[in-house]
């Protein structure tokens, strides 16, 4: 008997951590229970039902089918309306939270620590989990309040576990050359108003989980993370800028469960297979409430698929340059919402990968009514997008928190200069 009860506890057991497995926690205390709860009402908070009532201003640029991404040394170029808010400004490094002004898209109320004071980490090291060093990044992105945290110099900096970010945080790594690489990720979870601009994200492992500090007045046992560069769970209000990202264990950028207001801008990714994934289980509906904004980035070399692979949701595409893709470009499944206008599809030569799109699991029967729309993209070596629903609900997506796109060829420019900047403290950037 006692045998018996003991196989249906761990039956029991297994079953619970299965069912939270995909949070990385491995006990659901009380307070992740109400960071939960308070996620929940942000996302309700940040979603627009209404996404058609007001037009966004219009993107710029001149027309190009060239492209220079490494190398350039003439005077400083702000290409896209994002950049032109706060770059080629000499003093960028003395007015650093300009740039929480210039997100535009979803995640265009994020604000990050803009009305906190400066964290300057010094120490690259990440030895310590539950009592994280002061002047490292895992003390800075743990305190409570809101921080914008920059760096002291170059850095290399390897994460032992998991880093567990508190809302109301910037991560800036202008003008300091920081990577992330060879350990483990970020986990924005049940968070809201995050940014994170201008580093480095590469190599990253799995972390093994264990005891990790999520704040400075709680701690908690995790289990193993999954290797993202940049995990979104639960995340609501997130802009994430000048990434230059390739070779993660999972996902370069994964955001799942409710996540929602987000900008994913001006990034270099490459050498990587499943870049984005939005949305984790077709058996999760809540993520109808995601409203992702995909604008001005470079998919590069060494790129496979899902950029991005969407579930649920509303995805706006604008003006991204794909260059390089081995199976397909964008994908999805359980009727997300997907508008692409404006970007440059550069068809592999396999024959059998001219496809842009794909869908996963439904016949043509019922993906035909999925809203899957292309305007002004240029098809490039054989590429072609397979359109589906009604075109005449084109005309609702014109909201605020819609870019504006330019025609495709005007990409090269649009996206020129995508990917962790080399910034200098007292030049333009």
């Amino acid at each position: 008997m006692g045998a018996l009860k003991f196989k249906f506890l761990f039956a029991f057991v297994l079953v619970f951590i299965v069912a939270i497995g995909s949070a990385n926690i491995a006990e659901f205390d009380e307070v992740w229970q109400q960071r939960a709860a308070m996620a929940e009402k942000d996302a309700e908070a940040a979603y627009d039902p209404y996404p058609e009532q007001s037009r966004n201003r219009a993107v710029e640029g001149r027309n190009s089918t060239r492209r220079s991404l490494r190398g350039y040394k003439g005077a400083c170029v702000a290409t896209n309306p994002i950049d032109r808010c706060w770059r080629c400004r000499r003093d960028w490094a003395r007015n650093r939270k300009r740039l929480a002004d210039c997100v535009l898209g979803f995640g265009r109320k994020t604000t990050g620590g803009k009305y906190g004071r400066y964290y300057v980490v010094t120490d690259p090291s990440d030895n310590d989990m539950l009592n994280p060093k002061p002047g490292t990044l895992r003390h800075a992105v743990i305190q409570p309040e809101p921080l914008w945290i920059i760096f002291k110099g170059p850095m290399v900096i390897k994460l032992n576990e998991e880093l567990i970010m508190t809302s109301h945080k910037t991560i800036d790594g202008r003008g300091a050359q920081v990577h992330i690489t060879g350990g483990a990720g970020f986990t924005l979870q049940f968070v809201s108003n995050i940014i994170i601009h201008g580093i480095y994200i590469h190599d990253i492992q799995q972390g093994s989980g264990g005891l990790i500090r999520d704040s400075v007045d709680h701690y908690g046992f995790r289990t193993m993370s999954d290797g993202d560069g940049i995990s979104l769970f639960g995340a609501t209000n997130v802009w994430l800028d000048h990434l230059s990202m390739r070779n993660c264990h999972d996902g370069l950028i994964d955001a799942i469960q409710g996540s929602t207001a987000i900008t994913i801008s001006n990034c270099h990714f490459t050498k990587h297979n499943e870049v984005m994934l939005f949305g984790a289980s077709d058996s999760y509906p809540k993520d109808s409430i995601m409203q992702i904004t995909v604008a001005f980035n470079h998919f590069g070399q060494g790129l496979v698929q899902r950029m991005p692979r969407c579930r649920y949701g509303f995805v706006h595409v604008v003006n991204n340059d794909y260059t390089h893709w081995l199976m397909y470009a964008i994908g999805g499944s359980q009727h997300p919402t997907i508008i692409s206008q404006g970007n440059r599809f550069i068809a592999p030569h396999n024959l059998f990968a001219k496809e842009v799109t794909k869908r996963d699991y439904a016949p043509m029967s019922v993906w035909k009514n999925w809203l899957w729309r292309s305007e002004n993209d240029l098809m490039m070596n054989g590429a072609f997008f397979v359109k589906s629903g009604d075109p005449k609900r084109m005309a609702e997506f014109t909201a605020k928190d819609v870019i504006t796109a330019k025609p495709g060829s005007y990409v090269p420019r649009l996206t020129r200069f995508s990917g962790a900047l080399h910034c200098t403290i007292n030049k333009p950037c």
